[in-house]
């Protein structure tokens, strides 16, 4: 085997992955989830990029004297939003990476 050749294709390989992911950092924008806690009294809205990008607390709630319940209820609605955007992250990288990264069983790139 032409070892400059393969080093040839390793680097175009290399290209084309920077590429697929820079793409894929961009689209991870645009992918978000909402999740809420304390019966929808507190939403949670996250992006792709686990930035929480939407916070939403019921004013009634915030009429309570309970701080620790209104705290307990964010941290919760915010969790679960991270919880629920790491499928979607996984899936946003692995069709990115699609035909450019062999899909290995077992293999977990880290996404």
């Amino acid at each position: 085997m032409d070892f400059t050749k393969m080093m040839g294709q390793m680097k175009d390989m290399q290209a084309r992955l920077k590429e697929s992911m820079d793409k894929a950092q961009e689209n991870l924008a645009t992918i978000t989830t909402t999740s809420e806690a304390g019966g929808g009294t507190v939403k949670a809205q996250m992006n792709g990029k686990r930035e929480l990008i939407g916070l939403s607390i019921d004013p009634e709630l915030l009429k309570t004297e309970n701080k620790k319940m209104v705290q307990d209820l964010v941290i919760s609605a915010v969790n679960m939003a991270l919880e629920s955007i790491e499928p979607k992250i996984k899936e946003e990288m692995q069709k990115s990476t699609e035909g450019i990264v062999p899909n290995i069983p077992g293999m977990d790139m880290g996404f």
